[in-house]
């Protein structure tokens, strides 16, 4: 098992607020309104960052966009070759995806897999008119053309750093953005 060490807080809590703040405004704004937009959550970080997102949304608007949350695991290239008892979370998409400018939302960008992967299983619901990409983090290393329309913080990272987003919602006592080094197999 790889462990990590702490190497780097990228952002603190109010860096996370103010860049999701930062980002409700330019969803909206590349969107032209709130009109057929919906949000989407990507199990399990980005469900959150969803959450906060139509919060933020409906403050500056008077109105929330619909939210649906999706789990990618059995759209996973990866699924029986890298998770040999895969956990199938819950998909919820209370609203009509045909016609709808989705907003997908991820906490952190890295190879564009889990990407790919949200992108068929939206696709799986209805067509969409567009279907965008919001990330509190991109990481780079790219291993498939995806890249984010909207973007909280780019950081530069090597092979061995992982960067994980750690929030209150998920037990910890703090949000952060955390970029952890990998020291090998244990």
């Amino acid at each position: 098992m790889t462990k990590l060490r702490l190497q780097q807080v990228l952002m603190d809590a109010d860096a996370i607020r103010r860049a999701l703040r930062r980002m409700a405004r330019e969803i909206v704004e590349m969107n032209g309104g709130m009109e057929r937009l919906a949000i989407v959550g990507i199990h399990t970080g980005g469900v959150h960052l969803a959450q906060r997102l139509c919060k933020l949304m409906a403050e500056d608007e008077s109105l929330s966009p619909p939210q649906g949350n999706i789990d990618i695991t059995l759209y996973r290239d990866d699924v029986f070759i890298g998770l040999p008892q895969p956990v199938v979370g819950r998909t919820e998409m209370a609203f009509d995806v045909t016609g709808a400018r989705v907003v997908l939302i991820d906490d952190v960008l890295f190879s564009g897999r889990t990407v790919r992967s949200a992108l068929d299983a939206v696709i799986d619901y209805g067509r969409p008119d567009s279907i965008r990409l919001a990330v509190l983090v991109d990481r780079g290393h790219r291993e498939l053309p995806i890249q984010a329309d909207v973007t909280g913080n780019r950081v530069t990272t090597q092979d061995h750093h992982s960067v994980k987003v750690e929030l209150v919602e998920e037990g910890f006592d703090v949000d952060r953005v955390v970029l952890y080094t990998k020291e090998g197999s244990a």
